[in-house]
């Protein structure tokens, strides 16, 4: 008898917390992938009126209270021209929990997920976790994923793969030709496609699109939330999306594992997503004024780095030495290794903090560039 299972022994604590623990009390801390904006007042709020009228207290429905699963599927219409049922979406505790029933309700053990090289340190853990193969792919050059790249690693074990757009912890964004190749895949190879789209809103430069709007199978699951979009990231609500069937097998494993989100986050995620979207758009200007900061700061340390067209994050390249030097200096950053083999000679720099930080920041990382090179 074995005292722990095979599958949690081949997971890994994440790299990202091995960093933060690292970090002194006083260092700038650009690791955090969390927006630094407090949780617009209109969801706070609706949140505080559900618990004080008690509305809050009992379980919800499996998949959550229908005024959300609406507000999502109003928003899929809205912004995309989709017809979502609100049947056809479960909230889920955070986007973590929907990758996980995406995962667990479609892979086999055995059986392969393909995803970015590097990508998001979750999806390699999780695809694990649910008895899988975890295929890696390499980005290009741009940081975004190449369908080629994907075609070419199906096999007849493959049971899905996964699409990040806007990417942690690239900020790269897929274009609407490699969307449409994403969906072609999915369609051809009767494979699934995992959308994680959970930056949706964070986009500087050109648009967001989704396969779902492209598929012309099911062979579509999405997976969003409120934690970036809403600086919500507390508040651990997000949803997955797909056809009938597929939404009543992650319905399976999520009646288990959670029953429900939380029921205070279920209102106030429908009223972020129903609400006044000011403090979003505030935000998402905030955030690209920092990473034109951060870009000209990197570069003119000496540092190549491709410009991220959402999210909050950039991934230049670093020497040898680079992220030690940095973090010994006082500022926190993630090594590109701690998403993937090829994410080596890489950094993820979040600029989801405060602009004069980062200001600080960039003369530390100036000063540590110059000792390493």
């Amino acid at each position: 008898m074995t005292d722990f299972s095979t599958r949690v022994e081949n997971v890994s604590i994440s790299g990202i917390r091995e960093v933060f623990e690292a970090a002194g009390e006083d260092d700038i801390n650009l690791g955090l992938g969390q927006p630094d904006f407090p949780t617009p007042e209109h969801a706070s709020q609706a949140a505080i009126e559900a618990i004080e009228s008690h509305e809050a207290d009992p379980y919800t429905g499996n998949k959550g209270i229908l005024p959300l699963r609406e507000a999502i599927s109003g928003a899929y219409d809205r912004e995309y021209g989709l017809s979502i049922d609100p049947n056809d979406v479960i909230a889920t505790a955070g986007g973590s929990e929907a990758l996980h029933l995406a995962l667990e309700a479609h892979v086999g053990t055995g059986e392969e997920v393909i995803f970015p090289d590097p990508g998001f340190v979750a999806y390699d853990a999780l695809t694990t976790i649910a008895g899988g193969v975890p295929k890696p792919v390499a980005v290009r050059d741009d940081l975004t994923l190449d369908p080629a790249a994907v075609e070419d690693a199906i096999t007849d074990d493959t049971a899905a793969f996964i699409v990040n757009s806007p990417g942690n912890p690239t900020g790269a964004v897929a274009s609407e030709d490699d969307v449409r190749e994403f969906a072609r895949i999915a369609d051809e190879h009767d494979v699934l496609c995992i959308s994680d789209e959970v930056y949706e809103h964070i986009v500087f430069d050109g648009e967001h699109h989704s396969p779902m709007a492209y598929a012309e199978t099911d062979n579509v699951v999405t997976v969003s939330a409120c934690s970036k979009t809403y600086s919500m990231t507390g508040w651990r609500l997000g949803w997955v999306t797909g056809s009938n069937r597929r939404i009543e097998r992650m319905l399976r494993v999520h009646q288990y594992v959670q029953a429900c989100a939380s029921a205070p986050a279920q209102y106030a995620a429908e009223a972020a997503l129903t609400g006044p979207q000011d403090p979003v758009d505030e935000m998402v200007a905030t955030f690209e004024d920092r990473r034109d900061l951060v870009l000209d700061g990197l570069e003119d340390a000496g540092l190549t780095v491709p410009t991220p067209e959402g999210a909050f994050y950039a991934m230049p390249e670093v020497p040898d030495g680079w992220c030690d030097e940095v973090l010994d200096r006082g500022v926190v950053v993630v090594p590109g290794e701690a998403f993937g083999e090829n994410g080596a000679g890489y950094a993820r720099l979040s600029y989801a903090t405060g602009t004069e930080e980062l200001k600080e920041a960039l003369e530390i990382i100036d000063a540590a560039t110059a000792a390493v090179q």
